[in-house]
């Protein structure tokens, strides 16, 4: 039986168009054992959901592409990046991702595009996008790196994602207005981000100078009640001392702070009045504090 011709043809038409009987059939490169550990990564992470085979698949692959040209297989590597940097989030070892990923490719500032934005998106969804801060400076300032596609992307992710949450306007205007990767109406609504960001970090530095402000007053008051509080316990406790003691150490007690507070001689003629009528005072609160006696029956 024999087979029909367009049937046969039909997948070398698909890889290269129809072919003639004089051209040569051109094969399809076999994939490099990096793609293919690639694929057995990727299937580790998705359908098995085993993130450390993934992570060690990955780094096998990294040593079989240590041995091929610098230049080749870009995508493979990147790809590989990416799985690893999934694999690394999902076993919560995402503060490892930043160094694992430059053990590859040494500097920052080569690294790629799409791993690099992988990077700051991971860190800023962890709280910590200061970990990008020294590595996204370096790539966007490095010369090779400012004529690529994703620049502009990068440089608005690194804005929006690092700089402000940080609170580095400064930095921030600097970068908006110096970069030529920024159209009018781009570089327009970057600087509206900033001053809104100015504005915010202004009223939030305000309302805690009031607080602080307020939380001072308060010890303050609070430091006054407080002294207020144990002076009249002391004197509470002085007069409760003073009644307590024998009219003749009252009396002595009382002469002795006339002569420490009011400084007047005793001796002295004038002071005569005086004391006489301290002296009166005296015996009425003896009076007054000194329970009555009782009169007992007369027996006859």
């Amino acid at each position: 039986m024999k087979s029909d011709p367009a049937t046969s043809a039909a997948p070398l038409r698909a890889l290269g168009g129809a072919l003639r009987s004089s051209e040569p059939v051109r094969a399809v490169p076999a994939p490099s054992a990096a793609a293919l550990l690639l694929e057995e990564a990727a299937d580790l992470l998705v359908v098995h959901l085993d993130f450390g085979a993934a992570l060690r698949t990955c780094e096998r692959a990294w040593q079989g592409l240590a041995e091929e040209p610098a230049g080749a297989s870009l995508e493979v590597k990147c790809s590989l990046c990416v799985v690893g940097i999934q694999a690394l989030a999902e076993m919560d070892r995402w503060r490892e991702v930043l160094s694992w990923v430059l053990q590859y490719y040494q500097a920052p500032e080569r690294l790629p595009p799409k791993v690099l934005e992988l990077c700051i998106l991971l860190y800023s969804k962890m709280q910590e996008p200061g970990a990008m801060l020294d590595g996204v400076r370096a790539w966007l300032q490095y010369p090779d790196n400012q004529g690529l596609p994703e620049y502009r992307s990068l440089a608005e992710l690194h804005l929006q994602r690092v700089l402000l949450p940080l609170g580095l306007l400064s930095e921030a205007e600097e970068l908006v207005v110096g970069s030529a990767a920024f159209s009018e109406k781009q570089r327009l609504d970057a600087l509206q981000a900033v001053s809104a960001a100015r504005q915010q970090q202004t009223h939030v530095h305000s309302g805690s100078e009031e607080t602080r402000t307020l939380n001072q007053e308060g010890s303050s008051s609070h430091k006054f009640l407080s002294l207020l509080t144990l002076l009249r316990q002391l004197w509470d406790s002085a007069v409760s001392h003073f009644f307590s003691l024998p009219f003749s150490k009252s009396l002595l007690a009382a002469l002795l702070l006339c002569l420490l507070v009011l400084r007047f001689d005793p001796a002295s003629p004038r002071s005569l009045p005086f004391l006489y009528k301290l002296a009166q005072i005296f015996q009425r609160i003896r009076d007054a504090v000194s329970p009555p006696l009782c009169r007992l029956p007369i027996q006859h």
